[in-house]
């Protein structure tokens, strides 16, 4: 495990954001055909809030992030990205136990692409399928 932190989000860590979505996601879109260079940095842009977001950091310096949005039946759960060199290290699960802390009781939703690694982390966390189609796996936690 390392040693991590969170900070708020600000507007000027949207670039950095973005260009580590289209390293995280590059695969799993490429594999299924929905790799686009712009697009995936571009989603990123046009849905990017820093009052919801929080930057990770490990050592001192950028190692992700992770969103939770307010939605009209509880939270939306957006953008977690770790960079990969401190993937696989247990603190996607610590992140996300941090996050979750006191929301037993909220409905927090969220989407991961067919076939992503990620969705055995937020199963471990309780999110269940909610349904699905050919790009995303939509999963719940705590019904409202």
């Amino acid at each position: 495990m390392v040693e991590w932190r969170v900070r708020a989000a600000s507007i000027g860590d949207v670039d950095v954001i973005a260009e580590l979505r289209a390293l995280v996601l590059r695969a799993d879109l490429e594999r299924l055909g929905r790799f686009d260079e712009h697009r995936v940095r571009q989603r990123l842009r046009d849905a990017y809030e820093p009052s919801h977001t929080w930057i990770v950091e490990v050592d001192g310096g950028f190692a992700g992030c992770v969103a939770l949005r307010p939605a009209a039946d509880g939270h939306s759960l957006e953008h977690f990205y770790l960079e990969p060199r401190v993937q696989g290290r247990g603190l996607g699960s610590a992140v996300l136990s941090w996050l979750l802390a006191g929301r037993d009781r909220t409905t927090i939703r969220l989407n991961v692409l067919q076939g992503s690694p990620a969705r055995r982390l937020y199963e471990r966390h309780g999110f269940t399928v909610e349904r699905e189609d050919t790009v995303d796996v939509f999963m719940i936690r705590g019904r409202a």
